[in-house]
Parts: structure tokens; sequence; C-alpha cells
């Protein structure tokens, strides 16, 4: 299977569309139908339904390897890469919303007054996309957040020749309006709140799915998608009664008019894990052992 038909399938799925896949992809529209057309032809059977333009029942099957086959090419490109290069005087540094917090921070400073010539840059990213920005290169390590049983690791994309390692764990807790009910309860068990009304937002708290697996339930159905990654977005959306979300005690604080009240069962808990490659570089060391040591 040719990873550059297979890229170009992505994209009109993605898009919806052959012109914009071609624009995005540097193509011609004429170019993408004819990879389309050879890719069918290689796999026998029709992938794409043109009006409207998306996948057919073997393109929706093909789109759940689609990604992860690109992705492990990216990264693979990048792993080799990575023996050979130079690097420069930097550290990038692919963090979710929750683990951007006071002991990074002084982790970070630390690792500035040992290195003055170090640049850092921090890129505020939501936990799939972080995890990507390591694998591909983009950025040298991650620091990722999510609910996990206390000895589970985070049910993370499939990272390939990566490393994880815990840096935090904190009670997982529900955020809620100040005025709620159940504000004032001590804990409060997850199950009771399958049917409550909830905000999605994979990039900021803990994605719904999430909460579905960890209480085997189907409830936790979104009223609101935050797609965001600003989380006084997320509290404002909270305080103002939209839904509720899940994440660490210590995340939710200074968020106006929410109270955030520790989940009792099952028990799970806020993890914060670093992710970076195999054969880290000197500054992604050090700032690993600042913030696990």
């Amino acid at each position: 299977m040719d990873p550059h038909l297979l890229r170009s399938f992505v994209a009109v799925v993605e898009r919806g569309s052959f012109s914009a896949a071609a624009q995005a992809l540097g193509y011609t529209q004429s170019a993408v139908s004819q990879h389309i057309a050879a890719l069918e032809a290689d796999l026998g059977t029709p992938l794409l339904r043109r009006r409207p333009v998306g996948p057919t029942e073997a393109g929706e099957r093909l789109m759940e390897h689609a990604r992860p086959l690109l992705l492990r090419l990216e990264a693979a490109r990048a792993d080799l890469a990575r023996l050979t290069r130079v690097r420069p005087a930097r550290l990038t540094l692919a963090c979710a919303p929750a683990a951007l917090t006071p002991a990074l921070a002084d982790a970070l400073a630390g690792l500035r007054r040992a290195a003055p010539g170090l640049a850092v840059e921090v890129r505020v990213l939501g936990r799939d996309e972080a995890v990507r920005a390591v694998l591909t290169g983009a950025a040298d390590l991650a620091l990722v957040t999510g609910a996990a049983a206390p000895s589970d690791p985070l049910p993370l994309p499939d990272a390939g020749p990566m490393t994880t390692r815990a840096a935090a764990e904190e009670p997982l807790a529900v955020l809620l309006p100040a005025s709620h009910p159940l504000a004032g309860r001590p804990a409060l068990r997850l199950t009771d709140l399958a049917d409550a009304r909830w905000i999605d937002a994979p990039d900021t708290a803990v994605p719904l799915a999430e909460l579905r697996a960890a209480a085997r339930s189907d409830g936790f159905e979104a009223q609101v998608t935050y797609g965001g990654t600003d989380l006084r977005g997320l509290g404002m959306l909270v305080a103002a009664g939209h839904g509720l979300a899940a994440l660490a005690p210590g995340v939710a604080e200074g968020l106006a008019g929410t109270v955030a009240v520790r989940v009792s069962a099952p028990r799970l808990v806020h993890r914060t894990e670093i992710v970076h490659p195999r054969d880290p570089d000197e500054p992604v060391r050090a700032l690993v052992a600042a913030l696990t040591g």
C-alpha cells in the first residue's frame, strides 16, 4: 500500500472534498483523483462515495488503519533522523494544559540556570497531539495527563519507540458549578453522575470515553463539546451550568465559580506522564530527572 496514496485518501475523507485535499497536499485535483483510483484498484474495493464525498464502509474501515500507519511512518523517519542530526541548544516541550503546573515551571527554571544558553519552547497541546509531536520530531518530550487506575498507564496513542514515565499523580475530581447541589460533598461516586450533563473536553479534561470505560457505564453523554486547551474557558462553561468535567483538584484551583469534588469510586487517579524518545538529548534527561526526582 503506497503511503502517498493513503495520505491522499485520508486528506479527502478529512476535508470532504477532492479539491480541498489537493490544495492541502499541494497536488492538482486530477492527481488526487488518480491516487484514490489507484488505491481502490490496489485494494479491490471502492473507498469513497463521490456525491457527496465520503467514505464507503470499506473506506471507514481503512481510516481506522490509515492514521496510525501514517503516524508510524513519520515516527520512523523522525527516529532515524535523531541518530545523525546535530541538535541546537533548544528544548521543545509539548504540554497538556493540566500539566502546565508550578512544578514544571520550577523544573524549567532550574534547567535554564544549569544551561544558560538553552532556549525553551513550550507548546500547549491536547494529549494525542502532544504525543504525535514527540513521535514526529516536532517536540523533544511531552507531558500528558489523564485518568487511570493507580497501577495502570495512561491509554496513550500507539507511541512506537518512545519511553513513558509517571511524573505526578493526584486524586481524580469532578468539576461542578459552585451552586451545584453536590458541590458540598467531600467525595462522589462516578457512577452516580453517569446521567448528568457533561462537557466533552478531551484536550483539557479527562475524555468522556475514558470515564465511560472507568465506570463501565454507557452514560457520560456530552451536552457541550469544548475543543480548546484553555482551562479558564472550560471553567467558565462549567460555572455557567453547561456540564461537568473530570480533572485533578490542583488543576481546578482558580477556576472561578466552580468546585472540584474528589471521586471516591471507582479508584482512579489523575496522572501526568512524560513521553520522550528512547535516546533523549541531555536537556530532556535533565528535565525528566527534575520532574521525577
